[in-house]
């Protein structure tokens, strides 16, 4: 069996030239802090949204992973009270894959909501506390 070269020429078809890719931030904290404002004004309109959605409309820049830091900004707003889950849908950044689609909590109800959140948080974890110390 004989394995044949291809010439590489110039003869071939050239590839499509990569798509435009967003802006990464190299700080995870700068980029809260730059993509915070777009979230807490879709939260202000009371209408569900996606995360996606929003990045979207505003032309925002992905976190320095963002495969893995783009989940972590809802669960932030979640504890602060801004947003809560609403649904699922699809997202075109995500292949049309499900996703969740969120809307804003009542500005009066916010702090509330976060401090609730916080007390099942320190329950959960107590409750984490004392079954490893059962285990151990």
């Amino acid at each position: 069996m004989t394995f044949i070269q291809p010439a590489f020429d110039g003869t071939e078809i050239a590839a499509a030239a990569p798509a435009k890719s967003r802006r990464i931030v190299d700080d995870y904290e700068a980029w809260i802090d730059e993509v915070w404002p777009y979230y807490l004004a879709a939260a202000d309109t009371g209408l569900p949204f996606t995360v996606d959605e929003i990045s979207r409309k505003h032309h925002l820049p992905d976190p320095p992973h963002p495969k893995s830091q783009w989940g972590s900004l809802p669960v932030r707003l979640q504890n602060y009270g801004i947003i809560r889950h609403h649904d699922g849908g699809t997202s075109a950044r995500a292949r049309h894959s499900m996703v969740h689609v969120w809307i804003g909590v009542p500005p009066a109800h916010r702090e509330a909501v976060a401090e609730h959140r916080r007390e099942e948080r320190a329950t959960k974890a107590a409750a984490r506390a004392a079954e490893k110390q059962t285990a151990a």
